[in-house]
This record gives C-alpha cells, sequence and structure tokens, in this order.
C-alpha cells in the first residue's frame, strides 16, 4: 500500500519528473523482464498459456482469463463491462493484457503490484470468475492428471498450487508484446513509417503535455498515478459518469485517494473501445477531446483531435502468432 501511496505522490507534486526518467520516443522492447523469482521458461509459458485460457478455473466452467482478455482481439473484450459467471458484470472495463508485462502495478486502481499478483484476484472474484477460494482451484487442477503432468514439467513433482499456477499465468503474459508499430519503425530512423497527419499528431501531443503522464515506452507513465479527470465538467460528468466509482481510494479507503487512477497504455489503443476505466466512452475520437477538456483544460479543435487520433493509430504494433493450447481433459467426469 505505501507503495501505491508513493507511485502517487509523486506524481502528484512533480508530474514531470517522469519525462526525466524515460524518453516520451522509446521503442517497446521486444522481451519483458521476468522477477527473479520466476524466471520465465518455455514450460512455465506452455502451462500458463494453458491455464489462462481454461474456463475450468471458473465455478461454472464458463469463463476463463481470455474471455475478458481475448488474444485473438486486443487484449480485452471491447465491452464497458466485462461479464463474469451467471451472466454477472462488474463496474469497471477489462484494461488489455497485451503489454501489462510493462506496468509496474496492474488492474486500473493499480492494486497489485505485480502480474503474479494480478493472476491471483479474478478467479476467486465472485462476480468475476468465482471459485471460492484458491484451495478449491488447487483440488480441481488435481483432479486433472494433464495439470499434474504439466506442473512437474515446469515447476517439478507436485507443484500444483495458487503460487505456482499464478506464476505460470504471469510468466505466458509476459510472451505477449506488440513491438514494431509504425511509431516504433518511425522513431527507429524510417521516417516513412508515419504519415504526415500522424507527425503531426505525434508532435501535438508531446506540446499539450500528453506524455507528462503517457510517458515511456509503453506510453504508460511507468506506474505512475494520476488524478482522473483534474478539471470539472459538468457536461462530461453528467454524460460519463467518472466520479462515480473512486479508483485507488476504493483499496486505501483514504479520501485524499479519490480519483487517482493507474496510468494506462495508449498502445494499440485504437483497438480497445470503449475507453475509461468504466467503459463508458465508444470512440477514440470522444476519448481525446475528453482529456483535452478534463485533463489539460482545452478545447481541441476538430483538426487536433483528428491529428492525435492518426498518432495513437500508429501505435498499433504487431501482434505475436497466438496458437490456442489443447487442454488436459476431464476423464469420464465434470469438475462442476
Amino acid at each position: 500500500m505505501f507503495k501505491l501511496r508513493l507511485l502517487a505522490t509523486v506524481l502528484i507534486v512533480a508530474p514531470y519528473v517522469l519525462m526525466t526518467s524515460a524518453s516520451a520516443w522509446d521503442v517497446l522492447p521486444t522481451t519483458a523482464p521476468a522477477p527473479a523469482d520466476n524466471p520465465t521458461t518455455e514450460e512455465k509459458v506452455e502451462l500458463g498459456k494453458m491455464l489462462y485460457h481454461d474456463p475450468r478455473l471458473s465455478s461454472t466452467g464458463t469463463v476463463s482469463c481470455s474471455s475478458c482478455h481475448n488474444t485473438m482481439l486486443g487484449g480485452e473484450d471491447n465491452r464497458a463491462n466485462s461479464m463474469g459467471v451467471n451472466g454477472q458484470t462488474g463496474g469497471r472495463s477489462a484494461p488489455t493484457v497485451w503489454n501489462s508485462a510493462f506496468n509496474a502495478v496492474q488492474f486500473w486502481d493499480g492494486r497489485a503490484p505485480s502480474l503474479e499478483a494480478q493472476a491471483a484476484g479474478p478467479v476467486t472474484n465472485p462476480i468475476e470468475m468465482g471459485m471460492k477460494d484458491w484451495d478449491a482451484v488447487v483440488a480441481r487442477l488435481k483432479t486433472i492428471k494433464g495439470y499434474n503432468q504439466a506442473f512437474a514439467t515446469a515447476f517439478g513433482d507436485n507443484s500444483v498450487s495458487k503460487e505456482n499456477a499464478t506464476k505460470a499465468i504471469a510468466a505466458y503474459e509476459r510472451t505477449l508484446i506488440t513491438p514494431n508499430s509504425p511509431y516504433d519503425q518511425y522513431v527507429s530512423g524510417d521516417k516513412t513509417a508515419l504519415t504526415e497527419q500522424q507527425v503531426r499528431g505525434m508532435n501535438k501531443v508531446a506540446e499539450l503535455g500528453c506524455t507528462s503522464c503517457h510517458s515511456g515506452a509503453a506510453f504508460n507513465g511507468a506506474g505512475a498515478f494520476q488524478t482522473f479527470p483534474i478539471h470539472e465538467n459538468a457536461y462530461f460528468s453528467a454524460q460519463y459518469h467518472f466520479k462515480k466509482d473512486k479508483g485507488l481510494a476504493e483499496v486505501t479507503k483514504n479520501e485524499a485517494d479519490e480519483g487517482l487512477w493507474k496510468v494506462p497504455t495508449l498502445r494499440n489503443i485504437a483497438l480497445t473501445a470503449p475507453y475509461f476505466h468504466n467503459g463508458s466512452v465508444k470512440t477514440l475520437e470522444e476519448a481525446i477531446k475528453i482529456m483535452g477538456k478534463l485533463q489539460l483544460d482545452k478545447d481541441l479543435s476538430k483538426e487536433e483531435v483528428a491529428d492525435i487520433e492518426a498518432f495513437l493509430e500508429g501505435l498499433t504494433g504487431q501482434f505475436p502468432k497466438q496458437t490456442m493450447p489443447t487442454l488436459p481433459p476431464t476423464l469420464g467426469n465434470t469438475v462442476n
């Protein structure tokens, strides 16, 4: 919790500090760093891919991680509010899993300090995947012979556990990187990779100060938090209800944290509508207008919005080919 408060404080007190530590025009790395206690291996990635796509990790056997974070699309589900077990929906829009390895914290409110910690949450969330607890998850996995074998290959004998399951899922998610976008090609020296309009948009986001928050290779501020919205606007408040959810304060229960949110990535943002934490904004064009007004207190012209939108479309990267895993079967019975 202290880490969350510290990150929030750094951004609020000195919002331009980020620019001194991370260039606004960094190329996205092709590999993600792994923590010392969870080095990436092929065996972990393969196991993690199975677990990520397996609906048997949910109470009803109908919802998997990929249900809300679809790696066949933009890494989420293009819904305002994702649907969990028994048709339930939460209050937030699913963030993209693509390039999430470059987030210093996970979830919209930043409550998870790592991919491993994030992977543990949805499985036992009563609205999302609905398992009673991780003991029930582990017990279920142990009844599936193929999972016992896969865990043994990745972690050693008798290794089916919450810790190893979340480590495997995180290892798989660290492979979900989308490099070599037109933007990456442009800043790497190919000045034909972006159109003139996209270059104008790139210059405009720097001029406006967008990159003071959306900085670094993933355009996500390297784990920083920012208040949203900063500026009041009666029309947008009535239309989109951004303040209904208190953000970081939902976790810390501290009034000073109300409206603080993890800075989200701009990578592949053209693919991840609807926008904002509550998924209330349907188009990228409208999202740009809102950010201009609520964060910068500026009424962006139609031409400025179009240029910025064109640049953001240039942040769509190359997606690694995804092959669906063959899940280990439950033989002669059901897990439900």
